[in-house]
């Protein structure tokens, strides 16, 4: 058996399940919340919220430790080139982790995998700005 320090964030946090909760959690928020409205424009200027919910599931799925969904679809999962099209500055990336913030709780992610899982996505945040 697997100690719970040596689980990957995606067997920590549920697997298909929870990855599933959290980004139906984070897309909920960008869809309805007045304060998340300006991501909301940037996914319905691109291929819209449904699409990126699949693209967001199937690239977390990998990136956490699971199954590897969006480099078998795309070749491969370089942040930074993923969303080269996207202006993400510092307040765009600070609005997508405050959102992802409130996702985690809302799909019952405790602590301290909540913690380390934001510290991941905190990092991936980072990579993926692209403005000053």
């Amino acid at each position: 058996m697997t100690s719970p320090g040596k689980l990957s964030l995606y067997e920590a946090i549920g697997g298909d399940d929870g990855l599933g909760r959290l980004v139906q959690a984070f897309y909920d928020i960008i869809e309805q919340d007045e304060d998340a409205q300006e991501l909301h424009l940037l996914h319905r200027r691109g291929h819209g919220v449904a699409h990126s919910r699949i693209e967001q599931f199937d690239y977390l799925s990998g990136f956490l430790g699971g199954p590897q969904h969006y480099v078998r679809r795309h070749g491969h999962s370089r942040l930074r080139e993923i969303h080269e099209h996207v202006p993400i500055g510092p307040d765009m990336r600070d609005l997508w982790l405050k959102c992802m913030t409130r996702a985690v709780a809302m799909a019952a992610i405790t602590e301290p995998t909540a913690g380390r899982l934001m510290e991941h996505l905190a990092r991936a945040a980072e990579i993926a700005r692209n403005q000053d």
